[in-house]
């Protein structure tokens, strides 16, 4: 423990100043992002958008795909201006443009300023992580990094629970909460915040910016670290589901009303806790959530148990554990299992994720560690890109509630008004299901039998499964087949 104190006692201000702008950044984005997909297709009477789940999935996937492209440019512009000065700029854009989010509602408009969000974040990622990076040392920075994490995942699991209740009351207060969190930073940095020291940077600008390139390109034409990049955006196009697909899912399908009334008959309080919505169901958002509540509370156990083992297998097994529970969540209507899903899915992330980074680490030469983490982006941009796709078309033309009622209408030549801003598509279920004589749980579990919605998890599965197979075949052909020894 003394020694756990003195470490402690080591790190600067700055460390905890910049550990407490992770906080509020992430509880800012996260609070936004993993509701995102339940406000931009829900019924427009609820303060939601309406949009397609492909206009959707295009957004989502597009927008956060240049987010993880940004911090190429935008640490050069750090270096360049000071770290300072960057983080005021960021959270500048980024209250304005949370805010700016709650207050549009055309689909090119939300386009527009979920991607000034995104200028946003990309300005805070780099300079936050290099901050961290300053002010730890070798006596620190094992600790100094594990804080920082889970500070992270702290906020993770925060602002969605903020966020669930406030929606409860309108869609713009979640906006509004994320701007104040921003807010709140940009007041950390303006008076507590110092800049670490660090050499300046002479070089221009442009300059700078064709050197990161030319590097990128350099670290790729090394087969090994290229193969293993695109073979992992198959795990992050798997694993952002969670975010992109799993939500709206929930949404439409799953049981969450038998849930609550479960949990009521034995913990009132904790069960109105859930039903942020006040409609006697567990919100999906707080479903979701739990995995963030899992990492916090398990990953230093799960790291300490793969702590030996090789990089590349944790990351075999990890992956493929989170494909079973990925897969597990799409399958049924009841929440309960759901949650087991989720708690199988965590394991898996704790396993593999943080492997990926230090694999990298481990097959670069040791006077290239730096350049080749710096392509630990493009899986991250990738898979976000995909997932926006599997969660966009391929989810409306399997499993999208309101696509699938309307091709069984048409099938039956029922006479319902199309979806416009004054028939909304509360409006359209609620018709469809008086002429079909059902109520609307009746009409849910008619479309669920008749059209099997959870095939999307064939789709999820298979991108699982070949991600294991291949990077399985990866390390036999090209890793062992080439004798390259890897440190244990």
């Amino acid at each position: 423990m003394s020694t756990l104190t003195t470490v402690v006692k080591k790190l600067p201000s700055t460390y905890w100043w910049a550990n407490s702008m992770e906080l509020f950044e992430r509880l800012a984005w996260y609070g936004m992002f993993i509701p995102l997909s339940l406000y931009l297709t829900g019924s427009t009477e609820t303060g939601a958008l309406g949009f397609t789940q492909i206009q959707k999935g295009t957004l989502m996937g597009t927008v956060v795909m240049v987010l993880y492209f940004l911090p190429l440019l935008t640490g050069a512009i750090a270096d360049k201006f000071g770290f300072r000065k960057t983080l005021m700029v960021a959270y500048v854009v980024l209250a304005s443009g949370y805010f700016a989010m709650g207050q549009v509602s055309s689909y090119g408009a939300v386009f527009a300023v979920f991607m000034w969000v995104a200028l946003g974040a990309g300005l805070f990622k780099p300079v936050i992580q290099a901050t961290v990076g300053k002010t730890t040392d070798e006596t620190t920075s094992s600790l100094g990094f594990g804080i920082f994490y889970m500070i992270v995942n702290i906020g993770s699991f925060v602002g969605p629970i903020i966020a669930s209740v406030l929606r409860g009351f309108s869609w713009k207060y979640v906006f509004i909460m994320s701007s104040v969190s921003i807010l709140v930073n940009l007041v950390i940095v303006i008076f507590f915040y110092k800049e670490p020291a660090q050499e300046k940077n002479t070089e221009p600008l442009g300059q700078a910016i064709k050197s990161i390139f030319a590097n990128i390109f350099k670290a790729l034409s090394d087969i090994k670290l290229l193969i293993f990049l695109l073979l992992v955006i198959g795990f992050w196009t798997m694993y952002n589901q969670l975010f992109y697909t799993l939500p709206v899912f929930i949404d439409q399908w799953v049981r969450t009303d038998v849930m609550f009334e479960s949990i009521k008959s034995f913990w009132p309080g904790f069960a109105s806790f859930l039903d942020t919505q006040h409609n006697g169901t567990v919100a999906s958002e707080m479903l979701v959530n739990i995995d963030a509540l899992f990492i916090v509370m398990l990953q230093i156990v799960i790291s300490t148990v793969v702590m030996k083992w090789k990089p590349l297998n944790a990351m075999i097994s990890g992956i493929l554990v989170c494909t079973i529970g990925i897969t597990l969540t799409l399958l049924t209507q009841n929440g309960f299992f759901l949650i087991l899903s989720i708690f199988i899915f965590a394991l898996g992330e704790m396993s593999s994720s943080p492997k990926i980074s230090e694999y990298v680490a481990r097959i670069a030469p040791k006077d290239k560690v730096a350049l080749y983490m710096g392509c630990s982006f493009i899986p991250y941009a990738g898979g976000n890109f995909f997932a926006g796709q599997i969660s966009g078309g391929v989810y409306q033309r399997l499993s999208d509630k309101i696509s699938l009622l309307q091709l069984d209408v048409a099938s039956k030549g029922l006479d319902i008004p199309a979806i416009s801003d004054k028939f909304t598509q509360t409006d359209y279920f609620n018709r469809a299901a008086e002429l079909m004589g059902m109520n609307n749980r009746q009409l849910t579990d008619y479309l669920w039998t008749t059209y099997n919605p959870n095939k999307i998890w064939y789709i999820v599965f298979g991108i699982g499964i070949a991600t294991v197979v291949l990077l399985m075949l990866y390390d036999r052909l090209l890793i062992r087949g080439k004798k390259i020894n890897l440190p244990s």
